[in-house]
């Protein structure tokens, strides 16, 4: 017997959605079958789907915004912020398309013409994260289908209700059904839907652990197009400024923000000796203040719950380990709403620790680290196998050149939260954090695959040398 689906509110219990895993097979001959009438329209005609899919978002922004709010467990503000993101991604994703995979035409004279077009993969499934329901998987969606892609979008078991309603967006403004296909299900679907014969390519968001998985299973598959984004250590360094107040706001901000379950939070705070009482004890401070609550409560909170009660025990769980092994606590780690997924923020000085463990801990839990100068502070944010985002707090230009020449990741900031991704920018990282097929502005290189040609309109041809006479 099929198991079921079942989607529950992680703030009440309240179940939201209740199905059946989709059909692989059935999704993908759809798919397979829709994707050449599709690729063979117009960029023009594609991109005026899209639109009309950004219009239909902004008729249901409310509605949408409630429903990722009651399934994540994000504070209402938040949730909406969702879907404003996916309607931005639109026209972004158009003119990434347009710069990114421009055709060129080259005058050889007597050679003809050298051309260099894009073509479509063809069927692209897309796994997508439990953090993000929205805009992480539009992030590829719409670029997949700008470029002439079907799409069978496949979201975490954990939120279906968000994806399913995201998915008949698209149907509404009038992109077939067939074309961008929902389909929920566990991770034996994902792992089922990835090695169809029938999928060219797969675009994966989630945790490093499952990403590596999948990366295995395709490695007898050169013919797939795969393309990682996964979780990240990442650091925060603390150096020299007098503003304590917006440093701490800065990295409080970097923590906390989404429960701190977004792929981008910051998990290490490294600070400079002579910094650390007066900004630890700020941000402690301002720690202290978060709202921790519903989405709908009033006053609207900083942070909801975690997704699940699972994600809650295996995150105290850790706040524990750290203790038993060496850790300092700064901030404990509180669950206030018994049976329910909710934590507090914490903060832990893990600077003793004989070995610190190299985990993306997905949740509102900062490990502090203390260094005596800026060549330790870069050689601990370095301390890991992941490099999605490192960030600058303080410090001089000089001091920011060299944080950025020598950070193995793929975003570097500056006086800006983990969090901030520049608009018209690359997404990605290095290491255990992607397989160097960044997405934000730059999806457009992995919906589409380059296509060189040597042209002329007719025939011409001569052998010069190695014939006898005629």
């Amino acid at each position: 017997m099929i198991e079921p689906i079942v989607s529950t509110a992680p703030a009440t219990g309240e179940e939201l959605w209740h199905g059946l895993p989709g059909d692989v097979d059935d999704c993908v001959e759809r798919a397979y079958r829709a994707w050449p009438t599709w690729a063979a329209q117009s960029l023009a005609n594609r991109i005026e789907m899209m639109r009309r899919t950004a219009n239909e978002l902004r008729k249901q922004a409310d509605d949408l915004g409630q429903l990722v709010a009651r399934e994540t467990g994000q504070p209402l503000w938040a949730a909406r912020g969702e879907v404003d993101a996916v309607i931005e991604r639109v026209e972004l994703a158009a003119r990434s398309y347009a710069e990114r995979t421009a055709q060129r035409r080259l005058d050889n004279a007597l050679q003809g013409t050298s051309a260099l077009r894009h073509k479509p993969h063809g069927v692209l499934a897309v796994l997508g994260p439990a953090s993000s329901p929205l805009a992480l998987p539009a992030a590829q969606i719409i670029p997949a289908l700008i470029a002439g892609n079907a799409v069978v979008f496949k979201p975490s078991e954990k939120v279906p209700a968000s994806a399913e309603a995201l998915v008949k967006c698209f149907h509404n403004a009038g992109v077939s059904a067939n074309v961008i296909q929902f389909c929920p299900g566990r991770a034996a679907t994902g792992q089922a839907l990835a090695l169809h014969e029938g999928v060219d390519g797969v675009l994966f968001t989630g945790s490093t652990h499952a990403g590596i998985a999948l990366n295995r299973k395709l490695a007898a598959h050169p013919n797939k197009l795969v393309v990682l984004q996964m979780g990240g250590n990442n650091p925060i360094v603390a150096w020299d400024t007098p503003k304590i107040g917006d440093a701490a706001t800065l990295i409080v901000q970097s923590a906390f923000a989404n429960a701190g379950q977004g792929c981008t939070n910051a998990r290490r705070l490294i600070v400079r000796d002579s910094l650390y009482d007066e900004l630890v004890g700020e941000v402690k401070r301002l720690a202290d203040r978060l709202i921790v609550g519903a989405p709908f409560d009033d006053p609207p909170p900083f942070m909801g719950p975690v997704i699940d009660n699972e994600a809650a025990e295996g995150l105290t769980e850790s706040f524990v380990w750290l203790l038993s092994n060496g850790g300092r606590p700064i901030k404990h780690m509180v669950r206030p709403v018994p049976g329910r997924p909710f934590l507090t923020p914490a903060m832990i000085d893990t600077t003793a620790m004989a070995e610190r463990p190299d985990v993306e801990l997905l949740g509102p839990l900062l490990q502090v680290i203390r260094v005596p100068d800026f060549d330790s502070a870069i050689a601990e944010a370095n301390a890991t196998r992941y490099g999605l985002v490192s960030t600058l707090i303080g410090g001089s230009p000089q001091d920011y050149n060299r944080f950025w020449a020598n950070m193995r990741t793929g975003v570097v900031n500056w006086n800006r939260p983990t969090t901030a991704v520049a608009p018209g920018s690359p997404f990605g990282g290095t290491g255990l954090s992607g397989n160097h097929r960044p997405g934000g502005f730059y999806a457009a290189d992995f919906c589409a695959y380059p296509v060189s040609s040597a042209e002329m309109e007719q025939p011409r041809a001569t052998i010069g040398l190695g014939l006898t006479e005629d």
